[in-house]
């Protein structure tokens, strides 16, 4: 998630984009809109194991029964949370305090109407392709609930906001991740996991579930939220990068990433592989003029995918519960977004 404000800064996010590989969802400060009255929620609560990704759209009385509180963060930002996880988090924070670890949050609660202003606000600016691989899909955004916490650190008295800064403290994000599942945390967005989770690695994105031993079990074991639940086949992928003149290293990792975000968007499906197809294969020119015919993309390259579907193959073109080996992906890199996926197109 971004850690930058939306108005003052967004030139600041179209270059980060481009060295973070995946998009990742795009966080704002402003002001969530309260949802409703306490008085109204009256023999209601919500679910604390809700899932919420980018095939699990919030509940639909989601909003009606959320209670929310408001706080002022350390650079003087509103942020709201659900209660109970504010709570948990104000007791995670006093204890890494002890270790002299110094946190704060920069977003929790955001609401649809906000998604939505947000995701307009991109296209109008960036163009719909862009905004797809850097904005939830508004009522899919884990930001919704109230209980996805994106927490910066404060270090040497200094606020540390900057994703491409913040990741550089891995020592202390272990220390904060050893402690999550004592307050009922658990880390949402793993490496190497984006073709579950649909998101890259985020050290600072914590889920709030309300309950000690199920977080304590998915974070020893490293599952994802959506393997825990049995929603997503958490397996390993295999990798084969073989070897490239013209792609680095760096480009082939990007587009894997970009690759295992885009397939997470295939609702139960199980990624078993990925193959860099090679550079003769990639500099096919057939291909490239027809994928690339206004020189849109300043390079192209194939991959392959091992897969096997679900029964759940809306909208995919694909067959239900079938194994797909050396399935064609191509990806293309621009200037201003990176890498991303041309074909195929998913919904």
């Amino acid at each position: 998630m971004k850690k930058q404000r939306l108005i003052s800064i967004i030139l600041c996010v179209v270059l980060a984009i481009v060295f973070t590989g995946c998009g990742k969802e795009i966080a704002t400060n402003n002001k969530a809109k309260t949802i409703a009255d306490a008085s109204s929620k009256a023999g209601k609560s919500i679910d604390y194991m809700a899932l919420v990704n980018k095939t699990h759209a919030l509940p639909d009385d989601w909003e009606e029964n959320l209670e929310t509180t408001h706080f002022t963060n350390s650079v003087g930002d509103d942020v709201e949370v659900e209660k109970k996880a504010y709570d948990a988090y104000l007791k995670l924070k006093a204890d890494l305090e002890k270790e002299k670890i110094y946190v704060d949050l920069d977003s929790a609660c955001r609401s649809v109407e906000d998604q939505e202003r947000i995701m307009e606000s991109f296209t109008k600016d960036f163009g719909a392709d862009y905004a797809k691989k850097t904005v939830a899909k508004p009522g899919y955004s884990e930001h919704h609930t109230g209980l996805a916490l994106d927490l910066y650190l404060i270090v040497d008295g200094k606020d540390i906001v900057e994703n491409d800064e913040m990741i550089k403290y891995t020592d202390i994000w272990e220390k904060i991740h050893s402690k999550l599942a004592d307050y009922g945390f658990i880390l949402r967005y793993l490496d190497g996991k984006e073709h579950i989770t649909g998101y890259g690695y985020e050290p600072w994105h914590i889920r709030y579930i309300d309950d000690t031993k199920v977080a304590k079990l998915i974070n020893d074991k490293g599952l994802t939220f959506e393997g825990y639940l049995k929603t997503a086949i958490d397996k390993p992928v295999k990798i084969d990068l073989g070897k490239s003149e013209q792609l680095t290293k760096e480009d082939l990792n990007d587009s894997v990433v970009q690759i295992k975000c885009q397939f997470a968007a295939w609702d139960g499906f199980e990624l078993k592989s990925i193959t860099y197809a090679g550079d003769e294969a990639s500099n096919d020119e057939a291909q490239a003029n027809k994928l690339n015919p206004d020189g849109k993309y300043t390079q192209i390259a194939l991959f392959k995918m091992n897969f096997r579907t679900s029964k759940n193959v809306d909208g995919t073109g694909l067959e239900a519960n079938k194994d797909y080996k050396d399935y064609e992906w191509w990806l293309g890199k621009t200037i201003k977004d990176g890498w991303g996926v041309i074909t195929p197109s998913l919904k």
